[in-house]
């Protein structure tokens, strides 16, 4: 089975707009960065993937994503689903078996959320991994690429159930703190800070949360992504 990922990531410009009451523009953009970073870097140290894609609209995050080791690919569709299809059809031509899609906003993710779910993945051919209100979906895992279609949204765990049943396809949920926290919202946010202090330990490439002031307005704050995984 040739496992490989991708992750789609939106324009810097438009980050996390629901945040932006709370911090500056600048701070997202950092605040996505970190995410991403983390990311990446956890997918690598699964050791079980034979290549990690981010597909943006946004040269920079398609150079920082070349820096950290990981292929970039230009958004060749408008949309979300458009986009995402339009890079697995590339996976599915190139040979890929077994196509992960993730978010790149997981701050809590960890190698073995990704074991999980393509330990899953041998009696399933779709593994879905819900956000923390159980009705969008952080991660999805198929078998071949494009066995079910793109449909991130509203409610698109519910979605994806459905569409594998009407393709008689085998699914089955995969549920982690890792995979369901997903950071949209201050409370997102303040929810993240709560499980460092409980924890007692920070997440690697994952800096304290806005309640410690890290996220600086300089430009030069962003100089730290520049290191390869």
């Amino acid at each position: 089975m040739i496992y490989r990922a991708l992750i789609p990531v939106k324009a810097l410009d438009e980050a996390k707009s629901r945040l932006a009451g709370h911090m500056t523009l600048h701070q997202r953009k950092n605040l996505v960065l970190d995410m991403l970073h983390h990311v990446l870097h956890v997918l690598q140290q699964s050791n079980l993937l034979e290549q990690i894609t981010v597909v943006s609209p946004d040269i920079r995050v398609l150079d920082f994503a070349q820096t950290w080791g990981v292929r970039a690919l230009v958004e060749e569709m408008p949309g979300h689903n458009a986009a995402l299809h339009a890079a697995a059809l590339q996976e599915q031509e190139a040979g890929t078996t077994a196509l992960l899609t993730i978010s790149g906003d997981l701050p809590l993710l960890q190698p073995s959320d990704i074991r999980a779910l393509i330990e899953r993945s041998l009696r399933y051919p779709v593994v879905l991994a819900p956000s923390r209100d159980g009705t969008g979906t952080n991660a999805l895992l198929v078998q071949p690429p494009l066995a079910l279609p793109y449909l991130f949204g509203v409610n698109s765990l519910y979605k994806y159930v459905r569409a594998a049943k009407e393709r008689q396809l085998g699914s089955t949920i995969y549920n982690s703190i890792g995979l369901a926290l997903d950071i949209d919202t201050i409370d997102d946010l303040d929810d993240l800070y709560e499980l460092q202090v409980l924890s007692g330990e920070k997440i690697r490439s994952w800096p304290a949360t806005h309640r410690e002031n890290s996220y600086s307005d300089s430009e030069e704050s962003l100089a730290h992504h520049s290191a390869p995984l």
